[in-house]
């Protein structure tokens, strides 16, 4: 490959790998593997790796965590109705938010439709579902 194709292709033709910070490696692993059913690959002294979808998650150990007030992370799901169930059902609290206005099982809809439900992992970072219009 060329420069000019190297240049063209930059990182668009490359699988992405995403990175979620935790405290508590134990809890963490056990909450993603078990609870949101992503498959273990591998883990170190340093992280541990799933699979979701295709996508590599490294859950990277870190000595603090001051989590963020806004999405880390987030699925794109086709029944939110029946994932928000399923998750509830293995113990996900979802939030609830004063200056939205959710739905009975916490869900929002946005303007464009996009219904949406956030929950925190065991480090609390925060995290959502998504069904798209």
């Amino acid at each position: 490959m060329n420069n000019t194709e190297t240049n063209n292709a930059m990182l668009s033709a490359t699988p992405l790998k995403a990175f979620i910070p935790t405290t508590h490696p134990s809890k963490a692993e056990s909450f993603y593997r078990d609870v949101l059913g992503l498959e273990l690959i591998s883990k170190d002294k340093f992280g541990i790796e799933f699979n979701a979808n295709g996508i590599s998650l490294r859950v990277t150990i870190v000595p603090s965590l001051t989590p963020h007030p806004f999405t880390v992370l987030g699925w794109n799901v086709p029944d939110i109705s029946g994932m928000v169930q399923t998750l509830s059902e293995k113990g996900v609290a979802f939030e609830r938010y004063d200056f939205m206005d959710q739905d009975k099982n916490n869900v929002w809809t946005s303007p464009s439709g996009t219904r949406v439900a956030w929950f925190k992992d065991p480090d609390g970072n925060l995290l959502s579902i998504s069904q798209l219009p």
